[in-house]
C-alpha cells in the first residue's frame, strides 16, 4: 500500500486549489432577472477636489482638511469645509470638498450647476480635464482662478478585478444602468473602472437622479451589457 507524505497531500490540495481558483478573491455572483444584473446606485452631489497651493490660499498655510464622514470609495471623504463657486454669470455657494488632495484642481457639477454658473462643462470621467470650463473658487482666505477644472461627471461603475470578472465586464467596457425605481430610467454608454481600492457601485450625479426619482436610500439598479 502506498502512503502519501505530509508533504505530498499539502502538494495535491494546493494543486487543486490552484486549478479550480478557490482560495482567490472572488466576489459573490451578481443577482440576476429579467431586469440583468443587480447593482447598487449612489448619487454624487456637486463637489470639488483640491491642490495642496489652492487648499493654502482658501484657507490659509498648511491647512488641513476636516473630516465629516467617510464616503463608501476606500480612502476617500467628505470635509468640513465648504467654497464657493463664482463666475461673470452665476454662483453656487456652500460645496463641498472631497479629501485627500489631489495634484489638480477639479470641479465636478451636474449640467443644472453648469447653466446656473453660466459655463460649458464637457462630460469627462474624473481626471480627464481636456476642455474643462473656467471657475472662481472663493475660501475664507482667498480666491482660486481653478482654469480648466470644471465638468460633468461621466455616469461611472466602482469594481474591483473580482467584481468585473463577476459581472463578465472589463476596465473600460461600456455598459447600460437601468435604474430600480418607479420611473424606468435607462442610463447608457456608462464606463466600467476597475481598481483593487474601489467599491462596488455605479455613480451618478443629481440630474440623472431626478431624472429616475433616485431619492437616497438603498436603490439597486440594474447592469445591462451592451450586445
Amino acid at each position: 500500500m502506498n502512503y502519501f507524505s505530509e508533504k505530498d497531500i499539502y502538494d495535491i490540495v494546493a494543486n487543486v486549489v490552484a486549478q479550480s481558483g478557490l482560495g482567490k478573491n472572488k466576489a459573490a455572483a451578481p443577482v440576476c432577472s429579467d431586469e440583468g444584473m443587480e447593482i447598487p446606485i449612489e448619487i454624487s452631489a456637486r463637489h470639488v477636489h483640491l491642490d495642496r497651493e489652492s487648499l493654502d490660499i482658501l484657507f490659509g498655510k498648511d491647512y488641513k482638511l476636516t473630516k465629516k464622514r467617510d464616503l463608501s470609495q476606500t480612502g476617500q471623504y467628505l470635509s468640513e469645509e465648504r467654497v464657493k463657486l463664482v463666475t461673470e454669470r452665476g454662483q453656487i455657494a456652500s460645496v463641498g470638498i472631497l479629501g485627500p488632495l489631489r495634484s489638480k484642481n477639479q470641479v465636478e457639477l451636474s449640467f443644472s450647476d453648469a447653466r446656473i454658473l453660466g459655463v460649458k462643462a464637457p462630460i469627462r470621467l474624473s481626471g480627464d480635464l481636456e476642455g474643462a470650463a473656467d471657475v472662481l473658487i472663493v475660501g475664507p482666505k482667498g480666491v482660486v482662478s481653478a482654469k480648466g477644472s470644471v465638468i460633468v461627471a461621466k455616469a461611472h461603475v466602482h469594481m474591483t478585478a473580482a467584481d468585473a470578472e463577476a459581472y463578465g465586464v472589463v476596465d473600460g467596457e461600456h455598459v447600460s444602468i437601468s435604474m430600480g425605481t418607479d420611473r424606468k430610467v435607462t442610463l447608457n454608454d456608462v464606463i466600467i473602472r476597475v481598481r483593487e481600492d474601489y467599491v462596488l457601485a455605479v455613480h451618478i450625479d443629481y440630474d440623472e437622479a431626478n431624472a429616475a426619482n433616485v431619492n437616497g436610500g438603498h436603490i439597486v439598479g440594474h447592469l445591462i451589457k451592451n450586445r
